[in-house]
């Protein structure tokens, strides 16, 4: 099985990664498994830790990051590829690259640019950040 580790925050680009990888699905000998992985920033402060409970707190993060995966889970569902969402917190690149390496994934998938409010730079500051920290290779999809 090939793994491979297919960011999402919500945006074009990153739909359009996985409309990448699932036209790309049928060039593979072996079947993928993805893991779809969206990333929540942290809410900071020390008055968001005084008024809302941790439980909450996570709960708000599931939520977002289900709402962001929504579409890809269900265009890899209608072409029958397999996957296992995740919803991670912290630092995006950071944490993008971290689950890669925890799930031992071949590769890398993502758009060039995502939700980020810098909407006129060339490659996004999360994408920069990934291609910097990953041993393994990364394909940014426009």
């Amino acid at each position: 099985m090939i793994n491979f580790l297919v960011a999402i925050d919500g945006s074009d680009n990153a739909h359009r990664a996985v409309e990448y990888v699932i036209k790309q699905a049928g060039r593979y000998k072996e079947p993928l498994q993805l893991h779809l992985l969206n990333v929540q920033v942290p809410l900071v402060g020390v008055n968001v830790k005084l008024f809302i409970k941790r439980e909450d707190l996570n709960a708000y993060y599931h939520d977002e990051g289900t709402v962001a995966l929504k579409t890809a889970r269900e265009r890899l569902d209608a072409a029958g590829i397999a996957f296992v969402p995740h919803i991670g917190v912290g630092h995006p690149g950071e944490v993008i690259v971290q689950y890669a390496v925890d799930k031992d994934c071949e590769q890398i998938v993502m758009g060039s640019r995502g939700l980020g409010s810098v909407s006129n730079l060339v490659l996004g500051s999360v994408a920069t950040k990934v291609i910097h920290l990953a041993q393994m290779p990364v394909l940014l999809v426009k």
